[in-house]
């Protein structure tokens, strides 16, 4: 009776038998990985007071992302058209999904959608951008049915050059979660633009020429971007 009332209280307290040891459970709770999904900083309020008052333009094509999407020059590349900037620097899935409906009452004509490497470096499960990554889509096409929208390939980092600790040693992680967007991309028989083959060297790296710091872009890398949307007649 004693041995049968130990048990219990060993049950009681978390613990389970194995082999005659008491063994302390885990629950669900301490295994989950905590996930970050902040955004709201101050340069991200800042850039969204700044696209509130901008002029709404019709027909634009909308580049939307991070700091790889808001540095670049899309205006002054593609003349003549009307392009519109809604990139913000560090801004991650979650960010894009609560900002996605503010840019899409604008009723663009083309999107182009990139995002990503900021939930790598945040160590956010690829599973969970993923579907964050599925929702983006799925609002867009409820939103902007007639938009034409093309879904870009995170970038490639250099290592050598990379200064940022978070990011180092994530390549796999680049891969990964290219791989889930590729399939969604199919699942919504989008268009996925491979942008490894106009960024990457020989080993899979960002090319030392076209960046500074191993992950953003130098202006002329920006320019054969463009070059390379309209060869493919994507822009």
């Amino acid at each position: 009776m004693k041995r049968i009332f130990g048990i219990k209280c060993m049950m009681a307290l978390g613990l389970t038998i194995a082999c005659g040891v008491a063994v302390a459970q885990t629950t669900a709770t301490e295994q989950a990985p905590k996930i970050d999904s902040s955004y709201n900083n101050t340069y991200y309020q800042q850039r969204m007071e700044l696209f509130r008052v901008l002029p709404a333009q019709k027909n634009a094509i909308l580049f939307l992302g991070n700091s790889i999407t808001e540095r670049g020059p899309w205006q002054e590349l593609i003349p003549g058209k009307p392009v519109v900037n809604r990139g913000i620097g560090g801004d991650n899935t979650f960010g894009l999904l609560a900002r996605l409906d503010s840019h899409l009452v604008m009723k663009p004509k083309v999107i182009f959608l990139l995002i990503g490497i900021n939930d790598i470096g945040r160590g956010l499960p690829t599973e969970v951008s993923a579907s964050n990554y599925r929702r983006i889509v799925e609002r867009i096409r409820t939103v902007c049915p007639k938009a034409k929208l093309y879904i870009q390939s995170i970038l490639p980092m250099n290592e050598k050059i990379l200064s940022a600790a978070y990011l180092k040693n994530k390549k796999d992680k680049v891969i990964a979660l290219n791989n889930e967007i590729r399939k969604i991309a199919a699942e919504y028989a989008l268009t996925f633009i491979d942008l490894q083959p106009v960024f990457a060297d020989e080993q899979g790296e960002l090319h030392a020429d076209m960046t500074i710091d191993g992950i953003h872009l130098r202006p002329e890398a920006y320019a054969k971007w463009v070059d390379y949307l309209k060869a493919k007649k994507y822009l």
